[in-house]
């Protein structure tokens, strides 16, 4: 008996190409996916910086919609698209650079550098709050 092994990377690459999803299908899918919550995380489930700001808003009391790229069947293309919005080179890459991105109500904040920056600068919680994401 034979197994027919590939990577993930692969897998989800054909996936996305046999299912004919094109980057503006892409580009509409993120932002609908950042519209779905207050605030929404596209993370890597390995990733230390994703963790420290799942962390970061949980420690808020914020309730983020987390989307694991790594586990989810469009991750490849996601991060892409991604990439292209942030504006890291032409998003050709498949590594989970620029990662984590965060989407408060629905508008792109960025990656682990901007939210942290709005943290310190005291423009985080106002975001949060004229998102709906905290009530104090």
């Amino acid at each position: 008996m034979q197994y027919q092994t590939e990577t993930r990377s692969s897998f989800s690459y054909s996936k996305v190409n046999n299912m004919g999803l094109f980057p503006s299908d892409t580009l509409a899918r993120v932002e609908s996916m950042a519209a779905e919550n207050a605030v929404v995380i596209f993370s890597v489930s390995t990733c230390c910086m994703c963790h420290a700001v799942k962390g970061l808003f949980r420690g808020m009391g914020v309730s983020p919609a987390v989307h694991e790229l790594d586990l989810h069947p469009y991750g490849v293309e996601i991060n892409r698209a991604l990439l292209r919005l942030l504006g890291c080179s032409s998003g050709a890459s498949t590594s989970p650079g620029g990662l984590p991105v965060v989407f408060i109500g629905g508008k792109m904040v960025g990656s682990m550098e901007r939210v942290m920056a709005s943290h310190i600068n005291g423009s985080l919680v106002p975001l949060l709050k004229d998102a709906g994401a905290l009530w104090l």
